[in-house]
């Protein structure tokens, strides 16, 4: 469990294993702006335990992946669909990953953007994938998935700079964001932010992770294409990423599962771990060997 980096693409991308490397093959991609630290350490290890090679991985623009350039402006990207690289390459960052590491095909799950950046995957490279599980995402639509007005301005605000006031801005975001049905657990998640600023922060690139949202194009037919297991997970409560954004992707790929949760907002507690691990585990015994 020690962080690596691999070249992949003209980038590097830092990545983590957990569990046996001849188990079956799990990418996690996280989404905005989120490490990959905060697919927690012991969640990767009760994925592990559940038969599952797990690799989690820094995005492009985050962590200590790979820091580009380039002046990403959300109105031009939501207008002219225009961003300083699109939401594609990093599905593609992804597929070379596992090319790298020498894994043919993967399950995959991903979280918002992350869920976005699998669907791709599955979309742009077919034979990578064995099954997806897409968490509080989207398909890309504009008509579904809208945020609630009042989420905007914590999500664009910029963070402080310093280590203690990053950690009260996420922790802030995170009570506008989060599940009003589960405790707020303010502990874990400080230190999650105070471990992500040590890792190193990367304020742009999280906007040019924005832009490539926002320019990303309807992925609805290219999911109608997908023959893999599949579910969608959402929660019934997500001010972010409206459950309507859930089911929009359900219903576009063929045979897949949803599964909305009740009293779960923009985030993961500890109390639906079992459920998302299940979840998981369950689409990709659909797979078979």
């Amino acid at each position: 469990m020690t962080e690596e980096l691999m070249k992949v693409g003209g980038i590097d991308l830092c990545y983590e294993t957990f569990g046996d490397r001849g188990a079956r093959p799990l990418l996690l991609v996280m989404g905005l702006g989120g490490q990959m630290t905060w697919w927690e350490d012991e969640f990767c290890e009760q994925l592990a335990e559940r038969d599952f090679f797990v690799i989690r991985f820094d995005n492009r623009d985050t962590g200590r992946s790979t820091a580009l350039h380039g002046r990403s402006s959300l109105v031009k990207s939501y207008l002219l669909r225009s961003s300083p690289y699109p939401l594609t390459e990093m599905a593609d960052d992804a597929a070379g990953l596992l090319q790298a590491l020498d894994v043919p095909a993967a399950h995959v799950a991903g979280v918002s953007m992350g869920g976005m950046i699998c669907q791709s995957l599955a979309i742009r490279h077919p034979g990578r994938v064995r099954s997806l599980t897409s968490i509080m995402s989207t398909t890309g639509s504009r008509r579904v998935g809208l945020p609630h007005p009042k989420v905007l301005s914590s999500m664009l605000a910029a963070p402080p700079k310093d280590r203690d006031g990053y950690a009260e801005s996420l922790l802030r975001t995170f009570r506008t964001i989060g599940s009003p049905g589960f405790p707020f657990d303010e502990p874990r998640l400080r230190a999650r932010a105070l471990r992500s600023f040590d890792r190193g922060l990367n304020a742009a690139g999280t906007a040019r992770h924005l832009s490539a949202i926002l320019a990303a194009g309807d992925r609805t037919p290219g999911l109608r294409e997908l023959r893999i297991p599949a579910l969608v997970i959402h929660g019934a409560r997500d001010p972010l990423v409206n459950p309507s954004g859930g089911k929009a992707t359900a219903k576009a790929i063929p045979g897949a599962e949803l599964d909305l949760v009740p009293g779960m907002g923009h985030d993961m507690p500890r109390e639906v771990w079992p459920r998302l691990i299940d979840g998981i585990a369950r689409t990709a015994g659909r797979a078979g060997s």
